[in-house]
């Protein structure tokens, strides 16, 4: 945040940068309400930090996933923080056990071993709008 407030860049975990800060706000941080657009750009980065970094780390299990899903299973959705998976009823804990496996997967191939983590739960069932 820090940097953020300073009008440095930040990057996420894979290297993905900021947005440099605009000539506006260069005016703003020059200005009276300096502090208020310096705490603002703050809370915007280490978001930025955050943010990009979980989609990072989704990216790759999406990657990961794809690999693990036996035919005739597809991902067909993903936003945020949900994953849909469209399988035959017989292979859905199949699937979710690659679900959990990408995630894992994923967690290490961003972070090296670590005690943290990061839980996914997966759930089966025959309606889109069941899934929650």
């Amino acid at each position: 945040a820090k940097a953020g407030e300073e009008g440095r860049l930040v990057r996420s975990w894979l290297g993905r940068t900021c947005p440099p800060p605009s000539a506006r706000w260069k005016e703003l941080v020059s200005g009276p309400e300096g502090g208020w657009a310096a705490r603002d750009r703050g809370r915007f980065t280490r978001n930025f930090v955050v943010q990009g970094t979980a989609a990072e780390w989704a990216l790759a299990l999406m990657a990961v996933l794809r690999g693990l899903l036996p035919e005739p299973a597809r991902l067909v959705f993903f936003q945020h923080d949900e994953v849909m998976v469209h399988c035959p009823l017989e292979q859905a804990e199949e699937v979710m056990a690659a679900v959990s496996s990408a995630a894992a997967e994923a967690s290490r191939l961003l972070f090296g071993r670590t005690p943290v983590r990061f839980p996914m739960e997966t759930v089966a069932v025959t309606s889109y709008a069941d899934a929650k």
